[in-house]
Parts: structure tokens; C-alpha cells; sequence
């Protein structure tokens, strides 16, 4: 029962508005003080969104490949669907589900260890608990770069040709539709009809884009490791996405150089030595070290 209710006779009544009592008040300040902070995968809110709104990595990326009206991403973009795998291995990190193995006595490189299942529970997104059942059930563990090309389809062993996740566009964007961010049409292509989603709240792309122009531009701290984590890996996984410039394609001249003068300068660090700093998520620097090895 609420708080509003109480039991009498026998009966369930709801309490008048000006019966409540102070202490029933601050108990509900206090739960609703609470409620951001449960669970793992709410870490990452985003001023501004509504729980029904908050986005995943991986939706992210999509969001800024997809074309707005069409509905649909640059049929010549051959890089977003490994940078999709990429997005997958960070947020189950970022959500306390993986790790990468104990470096030991000899110290090993990023890419040269594997990934270790720091937890099963369920995150309450189905592609990411596919890739998380995968990885958990795998004997040996696998490298960083091996599950993004696993989780990719993009093996010559049909042995492990089972591991790929199949539609994750299409499944990124039906989840987008859910959210309320895009919608679905039919469009046809001469020869072929072919299920679009375009956009349908602005509001939500707009201040992803503004999001990614800020951290380079008007809010730039001139150091990754001073950068909010889940920000950082969007930045990286939207250029090897080749999506990044569609995020600063409204700058003017002056604006779009120095982002992209500064995107450079994130792509220069050296992944090994930022894994080592104090409090750093190490999948982050291990998946950005696979796209700029």
C-alpha cells in the first residue's frame, strides 16, 4: 500500500492531503532523493532526460548516424557495426558486468588481455545481456579486439560464427521507438521495400548533439581523464563509428575546426598510459586501443 493509504476496519481508505504528517512527508522526499541511485545502469543520467529517454551508448551512436528524415544510416558507413560491438563491451563495463583480466607480475598490454565476467545479473537491455551471456560462457576468454570482431560476425572460424548478434541496428532503433525518439515507416527502394525509422524527437538528438560539441569546444578540460567516462567513450566510438562529424556538421567554421583539432588530440593519447592512471575504466581504453592500434 502507498503512503496515502491506510488500513481500517477491515478497509483500505486514502488519508486526506491534510492529515498527512510531516514525518510522512520527508520519508517521500527522502525515497524520491533515493530513486536516481538505485541500480548500476542508472548511472549514467543525463540532465535534462526522463527515465524513458535515457540512452544507452550504443543508441547514442546510432542516433548520430541516422539520417533524420530518411530513418536510416549512410549505406556507405562499413564502420558503425563493429563501433556498435565497441559501445557494448564499454557500457557492460561502465555497468559493472565486465572487466578485463588482473594485469599480474608481468604487466600485459590492453590487447593481450582477456575479458572476465564480473557479473551476470541482468542489465534489463536484451542485446547487451546476449553479449554479456556470450562472454560469461566462453572457455578460454577472449580479447577486447577478438568479441568486437566475434559479437561482428567478422570470423573465418564458422565454429564461432554463432557468437554474432544479428540486426542490432534495426533492434537499437526499435528500441529508439520505444523511447519515443524515432518512429517506423516503410519506404521503397524500386526493387526492394526497406523498414525506416526516422526521427521524431528532435529535442533528445539535439541535446546529444550539443552534449558531444560542448566536451570539445566551450567545455573543454584539456584532459580525458578529467572527462566524464560515458562521454569520453561516446567521442571515441562515434569516430570509429564514422558518426562523429554528423555532430558537428552545424558548427560554424572556426567552432568545426577546433572540434575537430581536439578530437585529434583525444585520438593522439596513448591508451596504456591512461589505463594506468588512478580511478580509469580500463575496457574503455582497451576498446579505444582495438580502433586506433
Amino acid at each position: 500500500m502507498t503512503s496515502l493509504s491506510q488500513r481500517s476496519s477491515g478497509l483500505v481508505q486514502r488519508r486526506p492531503e491534510a492529515s498527512r504528517t510531516a514525518a510522512d512527508k520527508e520519508r517521500e522526499v527522502g525515497r524520491e532523493e533515493q530513486e536516481p541511485r538505485r541500480g548500476e545502469e542508472l548511472d549514467h543520467d543525463d540532465s535534462g532526460d526522463s527515465k524513458e529517454t535515457r540512452l544507452t551508448l550504443m543508441e547514442e551512436v546510432l542516433l548520430l548516424g541516422l539520417k533524420d528524415r530518411e530513418g536510416y544510416t549512410s549505406f556507405w558507413n562499413d564502420c558503425i557495426s563493429s563501433g556498435l560491438r565497441g559501445c557494448m563491451l564499454i557500457e557492460l563495463a561502465l555497468r559493472g558486468r565486465l572487466q578485463l583480466e588482473p594485469c599480474g607480475v608481468r604487466r600485459k598490454s590492453l590487447l593481450a588481455r582477456k575479458v572476465l565476467c564480473k557479473s551476470d545479473a541482468p542489465t534489463g537491455d536484451v542485446l547487451l545481456d546476449e553479449a554479456l551471456k556470450h562472454i560469461k560462457e566462453t572457455q578460454p576468454p577472449e580479447t577486447v579486439q577478438s568479441w568486437i570482431e566475434l559479437l561482428s560476425g567478422e570470423t573465418w572460424n564458422p565454429l564461432k560464427l554463432h557468437y554474432q548478434l544479428r540486426n542490432v541496428r534495426e533492434r537499437l532503433a526499435k528500441n529508439l521507438v520505444e523511447k519515443g525518439v524515432l518512429t517506423t515507416e516503410k519506404q521503397n527502394f524500386l526493387l526492394f521495400d526497406m523498414t525506416t525509422h526516422p526521427l521524431t524527437n528532435n529535442n533528445i538528438k539535439q541535446r546529444l548533439i550539443k552534449k558531444v560539441q560542448e566536451a570539445v569546444v566551450e567545455k573543454w578540460v584539456n584532459d580525458p581523464h578529467r572527462m566524464d567516462k560515458r562521454l569520453l567513450a561516446l567521442i571515441f566510438l562515434a569516430h570509429s563509428s564514422d558518426v562523429l562529424e554528423n555532430a558537428f556538421a552545424p558548427l560554424v567554421d572556426e567552432q568545426y575546426d577546433l572540434a575537430m583539432k581536439r578530437v585529434r588530440q583525444l585520438l593522439e593519447v596513448e591508451p596504456e598510459a591512461e589505463s594506468m592512471k588512478v580511478n580509469t575504466n580500463e575496457m574503455l581504453w582497451a576498446v579505444v586501443a582495438a580502433f586506433t592500434k
